[in-house]
Parts: C-alpha cells; structure tokens; sequence
C-alpha cells in the first residue's frame, strides 16, 4: 500500500443540513497535502465538530498500512484519545 495523504472526517451542523432529507453521508471528509497542515487546522475543525471526536487517518513514514487518530478538544487544545493501525 503506498503512502497516502493525510485526510481527516467530522460532523458539523452544515453537513447534517445538507444530507437532511436526501441519502450520503453526513460526514465531511478533507484532505490535507501534509500532516502539518492538517494539524494547524485541527482546532478549527474540532471546534465545530458535533460527534465524540474527529478521525485523521494517514500513513506513516517507513511504515505501511493505514494509522487513525480520534481527535478532541481538551481545554481549548486538540489531543489524540486513541491510535493505532487499521
């Protein structure tokens, strides 16, 4: 599997208006060209997230496979609850 970019999927009060009375997913996904980006983002992202937390998953560096992240809010700061590999 070779290596992807970093994406992450979340809820917002937007994307559930958008899907109300038509079939698709409520869930927004975006991808970021770095995982850099996508965590100067996050706090942004967190913020209007309606679900538990956000789910980033990418690959790493001489690994293969697919690695997630659930994302929260904690104090204002994001912070990893959970990871591993899928």
């Amino acid at each position: 599997m070779p290596n992807f970019k970093p994406q992450i999927s979340y809820i917002t009060e937007e994307s559930i208006r958008a899907v109300y009375g038509k079939s698709g997913s409520r869930t927004i996904t975006k991808r970021f060209d770095t995982y850099a980006k996508l965590k100067k983002s996050l706090k942004a992202i967190l913020t209007s997230n309606l679900d538990e937390y956000a789910v980033v998953s990418r690959s790493r560096k001489g690994e293969w496979g697919e690695w997630f992240e659930h994302w929260i809010l904690v104090n204002g700061k994001p912070k990893i609850i959970k990871q591993g590999w899928n």
